[in-house]
């Protein structure tokens, strides 16, 4: 069993009236089988309603399955007795990080999380310099947060998370609200962290440039998961994306619209090198 893994997960929750009656009950999560390994970089893509963000709060025990099973670890979510424990293995990150900062000073917010756990004095402070220290914002210690950029400002948010030392980490959209500069911030800090210390990432967006040097990406639609693969399997469907209104990267979508005109490209193209060379020979 992966760390991640669940079994004919299925989430449902009422629609209500004007009045706040019960109409019809819809399913957000419809039977989804996953199996994340420990140290896996996992992306999933779908577009709005797909059921992602929905699936993104079962894995931290935020929600609780209609029918089926999750557990992290091998710890089931609905098992009160593991909830702590879940939510010290599976960290989440989401949207807004003003939603998740805190503290005045951006070290007081990273150690908000360790001081909960009854972290000693002496460990929260080395959590917070290696957490700090990992997401490039040791210099931005002191200083308040409100004074940090959107990308600065998640990175501190992923810190706080890390430095309650998760196994894996969630991320529910955590570009989305950031600029471009901000965006190649983050995703380039949740990489080192997957790389270089062996975090388990579950990168839930819609920017699929982000996506590209993910292990694996699973593709989910009105709450089932509809394709996963490689990258390069993934964006070598362009059309079967297109179906379920997702777009692909940029230089994917130039490569297919070339081989369409007639030139022989392969399909799947990732990169700009990649493209290059096609072209080149």
């Amino acid at each position: 069993m992966g760390i991640v893994k669940t079994a004919k997960l299925i989430y449902e929750y009422a629609r209500r009236d004007e009045d706040n009656r019960v109409i019809e009950p819809v399913r957000a999560v419809d039977r989804v089988d996953l199996d994340i390994q420990e140290g896996e970089f996992v992306a999933i893509l779908g577009r709005n309603g797909s059921g992602k963000s929905t699936m993104a709060k079962q894995l931290n025990a935020l929600l609780y399955p209609t029918e089926g099973t999750v557990w992290i670890e091998g710890m089931d979510t609905t098992e009160e007795k593991y909830l702590w424990d879940i939510r010290q293995t599976a960290g989440m990150v989401f949207q807004n990080p003003d939603n998740q900062i805190i503290a005045t000073v951006v070290e007081e917010d990273v150690g908000f999380g360790p001081e909960n756990m009854g972290v000693p004095p002496k460990e929260i402070w080395k959590r917070v310099d290696e957490s700090l220290q990992a997401v490039g914002m040791t210099a931005y210690r002191k200083m308040s947060p409100n004074h940090l950029s959107g990308g600065q400002k998640q990175r501190v948010a992923i810190a706080g998370v890390m430095a309650m030392k998760p196994r894996c980490i969630i991320l529910d959209e955590p570009t989305a609200m950031l600029d471009p500069n901000g965006r190649k911030e983050v995703i380039r800090t949740v990489r080192e962290l997957n790389r270089e210390e062996g975090i388990t990432v579950l990168l839930i967006t819609h920017y699929m440039e982000e996506t590209v040097e993910a292990d694996r990406i699973i593709v989910m639609d009105a709450g089932h998961v509809e394709m996963t693969g490689t990258p390069r399997e993934i964006f070598s469907q362009v059309e079967r994306l297109k179906e379920l209104k997702l777009d692909v990267p940029q230089v994917t979508e130039l490569a297919y619209e070339c081989k369409r005109e007639g030139l022989n490209m392969p399909d799947g193209i990732l990169t700009v090198q990649e493209l290059v060379d096609a072209l080149c020979q």
